[in-house]
């Protein structure tokens, strides 16, 4: 099969031919017909995931067809239509047992801990607990968009943050993720204020339902204009880019008993990110990780119903070849806002 493959950390990533993934027993391999280019995956590119060995290939944000099933598996075929959190959970860990599969102890994520989806097979693992069938009338594009960036800020939104109509919800960061929280959040009944250095970000942000907009490089204090707009600070706030100054600036853009969820990423060169700890006897302080695939079902009912929208997040659509430069993209300012879908057979 080809796939996009890096030998070196921060180095050019190449197409090339690589053998065909086989499934474990408890496995599936699935035809890749679309998956998502997620700033997570330039993370890994760039060496701050513990659990890439090299050579690799990424992606994680992925839907297709099942190829082949192990020998265990016993609720899935040759020919269904299926995606799949980016967490693949055991299904027996004491945190399986209790239905929160999204941080299972002993997880894998295809395009980290092993091969994954920037290619034209994927091999997945205990298929039974982390396959989520695709609903016929889903194209593969915006199922692909669902299994990381949309289920996590759907999570994050509705799930950790417990978002509801009239409140103001603060989004840090308008990448796909963030755009996604923007979505949810206002579908949900809620005041949205976005943040972002981008006015392209922004735009698609009050397309998708924000109520205000902070344009945090044209403005000193970004979390102060957020306490202004919404009368003296968030209830709901989101860091959805996963650095230090939004990470701080969700904390502070909160009101007294608001509501702080971490989703985004925090690597740093120290291991550490300084958090504003001084507002946190009067806060909560939440982080949220992926989703389970047993709770997909009311956001997949939302997007039937056309209530939410993700193939409207979609901006992009990409062939493999084009992936390699795009995912270096990823890391600048000049990444797109929306989501880029690549294409692996195109």
């Amino acid at each position: 099969m080809r796939a996009v493959v890096f030998e070196r950390y921060g180095e050019p990533a190449e197409v090339r031919e690589v053998a065909d993934p086989e499934p474990a027993e408890h496995g599936v391999v699935v035809r890749v017909e679309a998956t998502g280019l997620c700033r997570s995956d330039w993370h890994g590119w760039q060496g701050h995931d513990p659990d890439i060995t090299l050579p690799h290939v990424p992606g994680h944000e992925l839907a297709g067809t099942v190829e082949a099933v192990g020998a265990r598996v016993t609720g899935w075929r040759a020919g269904d239509r299926v995606t799949v959190p980016f967490v693949c959970a055991c299904g027996s860990c004491p945190a399986c047992a209790a239905g929160d599969q999204q941080v299972c102890e002993r997880q894998t994520q295809p395009g980290f801990t092993h091969w994954g989806s920037f290619a034209q097979y994927v091999a997945l693992d205990h298929a039974d607990v982390n396959l989520v069938a695709v609903p016929d009338g889903m194209s593969f594009a915006t199922a692909a968009s669902l299994g990381c960036r949309f289920a996590t800020a759907y999570r994050a939104v509705v799930q950790r943050g417990r978002a509801a109509a009239g409140e103001w919800v603060a989004v840090h960061g308008c990448g796909g993720v963030g755009l996604s929280a923007v979505m949810i959040a206002a579908a949900a009944g809620a005041r949205v204020v976005a943040v972002d250095v981008s006015p392209g970000a922004l735009d698609l942000a009050r397309k998708f339902g924000a109520a205000e907009c902070v344009d945090a490089a044209a403005v000193r204090d970004p979390a102060g204009a957020v306490r202004d707009l919404t009368g003296g600070g968030a209830h709901l706030s989101l860091d959805a880019l996963g650095a230090p100054a939004t990470c701080a600036a969700s904390v502070d853009s909160l009101r007294r008993r608001g509501r702080h969820v971490q989703v985004g990423l925090l690597p740093s060169p120290t291991g550490t990110t300084p958090v504003p700890m001084a507002r946190a006897i009067a806060l909560e302080l939440l982080g949220s990780h992926g989703m389970a695939a047993h709770t997909y079902p009311p956001m997949l009912e939302l997007v039937r119903a056309g209530v939410l929208r993700p193939d409207l997040l979609v901006t992009s659509t990409i062939t493999l070849d084009a992936a390699p430069p795009a995912l270096a993209a990823m890391g600048g300012a000049a990444a797109g806002a929306g989501v880029t879908v690549i294409e692996p057979w195109s």
